[in-house]
């Protein structure tokens, strides 16, 4: 049986989807706060986002805090979500996000690295496992619809 695949990103109208690379080690280091390039970094992802940081659901998901705004943005946030079977991201992303993130993942579902380092599957508490797949996205797919009921 086919699935259906969203793609879920946040950009901006002019095509904005990250800040230029900053080394991570770098931007979760104390010693980087004082980097001229994680200082814009950080302003230019928190700008991206601002829309969602504020978001009931975003802000209870990720540990935030009880309470938050409601209404469209926040329904849409949600139910995306909540339609999600898998995600897929990069190392990148997986970097940053495995210095970052709470303890218990956001994601509560498979989520697979897109990787050239090889690496067991790590499961978080609340239903995440980061599987690293180095044979490329079709790869992803495939074990995916494997691991389906």
């Amino acid at each position: 049986m086919a699935g259906k695949v969203f793609f879920s990103v946040t950009v901006s109208l002019d095509g904005f989807m990250a800040p230029e690379a900053v080394p991570v080690e770098t931007l979760f280091s104390s010693d980087g706060q004082d980097d001229p390039r994680v200082r814009y970094w950080m302003a230019s992802w928190s700008r991206l986002q601002a829309w969602a940081f504020p978001q009931r659901w975003f802000r209870e998901n990720l540990g935030l805090g009880q309470g938050g705004e409601e209404g469209l943005d926040n329904d849409i946030a949600r139910t995306t979500h909540e339609r999600t079977g898998a995600s897929i991201m990069g190392r990148r992303m997986f970097d940053a996000g495995e210095r970052a993130w709470p303890r218990e993942a956001p994601f509560h579902t498979p989520v697979f690295v897109l990787t050239h380092t090889p690496r067991d599957p790590w499961p978080r508490p609340g239903g995440t496992t980061f599987h690293f797949v180095t044979d490329g996205i079709k790869s992803a797919r495939w074990a995916r619809s494997a691991s389906s009921p």
